[in-house]
């Protein structure tokens, strides 16, 4: 939406719109868009729930794999090996 859509109004108005009227646009779009949001099932809420709990165990996992396998690379290369 380009800049002079956002301040004409629905009836070919060219006169910018003040302070509280730029507000008052604001909320009633944001109360329009609200409208249009769908609430999700139980079953769609129970799946995306679990979705997002297996994705979060499995990068868990991940880190923690790096996390392990950098610390002892890290030990190996800094700490210092006796010479034989």
């Amino acid at each position: 939406m380009s800049e002079s859509a956002a301040v004409n109004s629905g009836n070919g108005e060219k006169a910018k719109k003040g302070f509280f009227g730029r507000i008052f646009l604001f909320l009633r779009q944001v109360i329009s868009e609200l409208k249009k949001v769908v609430t999700p099932t139980r079953s769609e809420l129970i799946n995306y729930t679990l979705v997002v709990i297996g994705f979060v165990c499995v990068v868990m996992l991940i880190v923690t794999i790096l996390d392990f396998v950098l610390g002892q690379g890290s030990i190996l290369l800094f700490t210092n090996q006796p010479e034989q």
